[in-house]
């Protein structure tokens, strides 16, 4: 199987303690534990609403980051929102650049490159100036990859709720396919490639071991749900398991 990162996505811990005025569940601290599980990755998404992850956050565990050589910072967003604000001043190792609109209830969609490209060239050129990783939330197309290489990026993250809503379905393999396909048009462009939404443990061991050149996925909900259960260092460790198709 590929060696695949997992990179921890914490928004969902960050919208549990915005319910109450005391500070907990702390995001550095979800953090550290899943880091010490083995996590090779924390990802969060800022909205300008900051209904979940706030500003202080970002910093926070940025500063925090700088304790774990090796392992990688993602924040993802709109760059024509207040993503690039983000970018400029922690500087993470990658940059996810999606195409929500503000208010937006989750991701649910990639580029449309034939429309944004030109407004996106220059912002990830300014991404990559500053040292930082450029990713782009893409549908599973194979013919939109040629386009996401064209317009500067370096990964592709590819959007994998269609795939997560066909499985235990007739079409999972369909789409398993689709997904394979896509990762394999972006490698031959050049293109890294990552994947998130929806991923669960149900669902992480087949995409990881069928999906080619699959470096990182980003899990957020599900993971945190079942971290409610089982803690944080289990979950982690679950899902390690999956991307190295391990079983429990």
């Amino acid at each position: 199987m590929n060696k695949t990162s997992l990179s921890v996505n914490l928004n969902k811990v960050a919208l549990i303690r915005n319910t109450r005025h005391l500070g907990i569940p702390s995001v550095t601290r979800a953090a550290t534990l899943c880091l010490e599980a083995g996590a090779q990755g924390i990802t969060v998404h800022p909205r300008p609403d900051e209904r979940h992850i706030r500003a202080a956050d970002v910093h926070d565990l940025a500063a925090l980051m700088r304790a774990w050589p090796g392992r990688e910072f993602n924040i993802e967003g709109n760059p024509f929102q207040n993503l690039m604000d983000f970018v400029r001043q922690v500087r993470p190792h990658q940059c996810t650049f999606v195409p929500d609109s503000e208010g937006q209830f989750t991701s649910d969609h990639g580029w449309n490159l034939a429309h944004d490209a030109e407004r996106l060239r220059p912002l990830i050129a300014e991404a990559q100036s500053l040292g930082v990783r450029v990713s782009l939330f893409m549908d599973a197309d194979p013919q939109a990859m040629a386009g996401a290489k064209a317009v500067g990026a370096d990964r592709v993250e590819l959007y994998t709720e269609p795939f997560a809503a066909a499985w235990g379905t007739p079409a999972q393999g369909t789409e398993l396919q689709r997904f394979a396909q896509a990762a394999q048009a972006a490698l031959d462009v050049g293109l890294g490639v990552n994947a998130g939404h929806d991923l669960n443990r149900d669902n992480l061991r087949a995409f990881a071991s069928a999906v080619p050149g699959l470096q990182e996925v980003s899990i957020g909900h599900a993971l945190i749900a079942d971290a409610l259960e089982l803690g944080y260092s289990a979950t982690v460790q679950a899902y390690l398991r999956c991307l190295n198709g391990l079983e429990d």
